[in-house]
């Protein structure tokens, strides 16, 4: 059965899928979101969510990204699966598709260096969590993209470092007379953030109960498994330094 863009029934053909047209579709969908999170219409956004969460592009383009697009497709979580063919895309699409209730599975905890020498603890999600994740990300970004300062930088899309410092040369160069720079950092910040915070911060949103279960999954590490009170696991899609796995 080919792949359109939204509402498909059935299996989902892979290589029959319409890109451009998916692509479109979210794109869409993101801009009117992001529009009514501008002007204060917290119904309407909470409406396209809904939609967003719902949308058949927003699937597909989900699983493309964690099985095809990302540095991280061929890092399994803890049930060890990874996503390889055609056929196997297809049916996490309709997986994601058959809107059950979601249990999200605990993150594998793995290690990579610092610049310092210590090492960074990252919580790798299964598959299908990132893609469940990719379509809440696309779902809840656009919303808080409308809110956010135009002078913050960090774990924002299309922006980076460089962006950064771009701004710091232009309001330090002459004429200006900035005197002083302040470098900050809050130690353990991911690590210790408060999962009430982040569950208040974003209110009402349609996808707020699975962002309960991914702070609250807890992580595997040497097969033994460990709870989160607090904090949130670096290394899935819709988490901090995505970079470094994903």
């Amino acid at each position: 059965m080919p792949a359109m863009a939204n509402g498909a029934k059935g299996q989902t053909d892979w290589n029959a899928v319409e890109w451009r047209q998916a692509m479109k579709s979210v794109r869409n969908l993101r801009q009117r979101i992001f529009r009514a999170s501008a002007e204060g219409d917290h119904r309407t956004v909470r409406s396209l969510q809904k939609l967003m969460l719902r949308s058949y592009s927003n699937a597909l383009l989900a699983v493309r990204r964690v099985t095809q697009v990302n540095k991280g497709k061929s890092t399994p979580g803890v049930d060890k699966v990874v996503i390889r063919t055609p056929k196997a895309r297809g049916e996490l699409v309709d997986q994601l598709m058959r809107h059950e209730p979601w249990t999200a599975k605990p993150a594998r905890r793995v290690y990579i260096p610092k610049a310092n020498g210590k090492r960074r603890p990252l919580g790798i999600p299964v598959i299908a969590d990132r893609a469940r994740q990719a379509m809440v990300l696309n779902a809840l970004e656009p919303e808080w993209e409308a809110r956010f300062e135009g002078i913050s930088y960090g774990f924002r899309p299309g922006r980076g470092c460089h962006d950064a410092i771009e701004r710091i040369f232009t309001i330090a160069r002459p004429p200006n007379k900035k005197e002083w720079v302040v470098d900050a950092d809050i130690k353990g910040a991911f690590d210790n953030i408060s999962h009430d915070h982040v569950l208040q911060a974003i209110g009402l949103f349609p996808g707020r109960e699975l962002v309960r279960q991914w702070l609250k999954a807890g992580y595997v590490e040497f097969g033994k498994w460990e709870p989160t009170e607090s904090g949130t696991p670096q290394g899935g899609v819709a988490t901090p330094r995505t970079q470094k796995i994903t």
